[in-house]
């Protein structure tokens, strides 16, 4: 098997973000062949794609108009997120910019049913709410809701009238209000006592919606909401929580994807009746969306050995095409690792799911990376992941671990790490290393951590708290300092952060006892630090101060600033850069068993 380098792994193209014509004949796609997501389009039944949009920068958010005659993008600056809006002309032609105020969030939402106008929020009053507007593409704004909240534009009436809007409590906690935009009114339709989550709102006709919600359940299950009663009928009970659901105006077709243990699995219901489907791989869906007839399915699915592209579906056979075939780099399907999913004892005898990417060709016990995902709202899934596929490459193992506070198994396993519980997901890890150990797969002195974003906290909190157990770390925009990161994060996000860490106001003195840069005597393995300059979630004083105390202790640490980067890298030129970076660093303290 030929031996590549990371810069061939980090060159696997992505194709995703699919948004069909109101006929479902054509296919509008984010794809990274230059380097960022730009935008493309292809025949819904396949062929050679054409590239739409030529920014340097990355484009987000894609919606075609239901007129037909404009695709709608995001496109921010150097990683802030402070997101423009824009709409496109199918053919590329033109582009008008909609609203580009560069200090400004502007959050897409939807178009109205005449595709004449959008709906969208921003924070421009003030940079700690969103408020809700509507734009006619040749005239101006109208601020239709004011709101000291966390709204959302989720969907346009078919009327025209009213627009569906979520405004936020916390991450796992949300309403669904109806806008009418005559009057100004909103009301409350989704009143709850508990926390419950309420996603992916489809109207059907003017009186309901079909969507995810979990109140009253610990998963999330499709449901119908009758907006005259306020009454939720859960249709399912799937007994995995399910993501991305779409349903056709009329309701006779609805599609879903189950999460089961972090692979999806695609439902489709046409007139009530379950559809057998078939022709998709194992992977992980991200996203789904039906023409407005509902018989075309588009779907972005990513998978461990094929990587990210966009299929489509016949709701009517359940038969699924692949539509693009992002560029692998040259390298094989069969060149890259399927994981094996494995579960561990933790400390309190809770078992934590995890992912465990074998390298091919080497004997354990081998050397591993413990891999931490971010959010902590998030979840470890099998799918192309370039810099996990590279280390396997390289004749490292990867454990992708799904510590307690991650989500997909419910939301009692996800209110797990809440505040004061912070510290078991730490021990968790403590526990994958025992596991490796004990099963004969890792080395036990050749074990790193890594983590981007709370990942990076998680990197930090295990080499603070359990420092005997690592031979290196990797911090990718991770968290040092919990009063820092709470006082110069987005002042959009802090409250929405502190339903999940705790606030300054009642829990400074734990979340000072639990923050790395107050034990960073105690690190002991070398480590390496990635941030970028631009980011709006985990501002770059969070790596600079857990460096320069490295540095003043005299630790070894390396430290790659990245200057027109935000929360992650996203240009290519620097993800090479930093992931060529992270495989010499990584060789260097635990050592492969491969040569590039």
């Amino acid at each position: 098997m030929p031996t590549f380098n990371f810069s061939r792994f980090l060159n696997i193209r992505m194709a995703s973000g699919a948004t069909l014509s109101p006929a479902g004949d054509e296919i509008a796609f984010l794809y990274d062949v230059t380097g960022v997501p730009q935008v493309w389009k292809v025949f819904a039944d396949g062929g050679w794609p054409e590239q739409l949009t030529f920014f340097p920068e990355r484009v987000s958010a894609l919606e075609w108009s239901p007129s037909g005659g404009h695709i709608f993008f995001g496109m921010d600056a150097g990683g802030n997120e402070r997101q423009g809006l824009y709409a496109l002309s199918p053919d590329g032609a033109e582009c008008l910019p909609l609203e580009t105020d560069p200090d400004v969030i502007h959050y897409w939402g939807a178009w109205s049913p005449d595709g004449a106008q959008i709906a969208y929020t921003s924070n421009a009053r003030d940079r700690s709410y969103f408020d809700v507007y509507t734009r006619p593409l040749d005239g101006e704004s109208k601020r239709v809701l004011q709101q000291d909240g966390t709204n959302t534009v989720e969907a346009w009436s078919p009327d025209g009238r009213r627009l569906l809007v979520s405004r936020a409590t916390t991450n796992l906690d949300n309403d669904l209000y109806l806008l009418d935009l005559e009057s100004g009114d909103a009301r409350l339709l989704t009143e709850h006592r508990d926390e419950a989550l309420y996603l992916s709102p489809n109207f059907v006709g003017e009186d309901e919606l079909i969507l995810l919600a979990n109140a009253d359940s610990d998963f999330l299950a499709p449901a119908r909401l009758d907006l005259r009663t306020g009454s939720l009928a859960r249709l399912e009970e799937p007994g995995w929580d399910v993501e991305y659901l779409a349903a056709s105006p009329d309701g006779r077709v609805v599609a879903y994807a189950v999460n089961e243990d972090g692979y999806s699995r695609i439902t489709v219901y046409v007139d009530g009746d379950n559809v057998q489907t078939s022709g998709l791989p194992s992977g992980v869906v991200s996203g789904l969306q039906l023409s407005a007839e509902g018989s075309v399915l588009a779907i972005d699915l990513n998978t461990p050995t094929t990587g990210a592209n966009v299929w489509t579906m016949d709701p009517a056979t359940g038969e699924a095409v692949q539509v693009t075939r992002a560029s692998l780099a040259g390298i094989a399907p069969e060149a890259l690792v399927e994981p094996e999913l494995v579960r561990y004892a933790s400390f309190d005898g809770l078992e934590v799911p995890a992912f465990l990417y074998k390298p091919v060709g080497v004997e354990p016990p081998y050397p591993v990376v413990v891999h931490v995902h971010g959010g902590p709202e998030s979840q470890a899934v099998p799918n192309l992941h370039p810099t996990i596929q590279y280390l396997v490459h390289r004749g490292f193992g990867v454990l992708a671990t799904n510590v307690r506070g991650s989500t997909g198994y419910g939301k009692a396993y996800t209110h797990l790490d809440d505040v004061r519980k912070r510290m078991d997901s730490v021990a968790d890890l403590e526990a994958a290393v025992r596991w490796l150990r004990d099963s004969g797969q890792g080395d036990p002195g050749r074990i790193a951590v890594m983590g981007g974003s709370y990942g990076g906290f998680m990197t930090l909190a295990a080499i603070t708290t359990y420092p005997d157990l690592w031979a290196a770390a990797v911090n990718t925009v991770g968290i040092a300092n919990f009063v820092t990161f709470l006082e110069n994060t987005g002042p959009w996000r802090r409250r929405l952060r502190e339903s999940e860490y705790g606030s300054l106001e009642q829990d400074r003195d734990f979340l000072e006892e639990i923050s790395p840069i107050n034990h960073v005597e105690r690190i002991a393995a070398p480590m390496l630090v990635i941030h970028g300059a631009n980011d709006p979630r985990v501002p770059i004083g969070e790596a600079e101060q857990i460096v320069e105390r490295l540095q003043g202790l005299g630790r070894e640490v390396e430290y790659l600033r990245y200057e027109d980067e935000g929360h992650g890298l996203v240009k290519l030129n620097n993800r090479i850069h930093a992931a060529e970076a992270t495989a010499a660093f990584l060789d260097n303290h635990i050592g492969g068993g491969a040569t590039s």
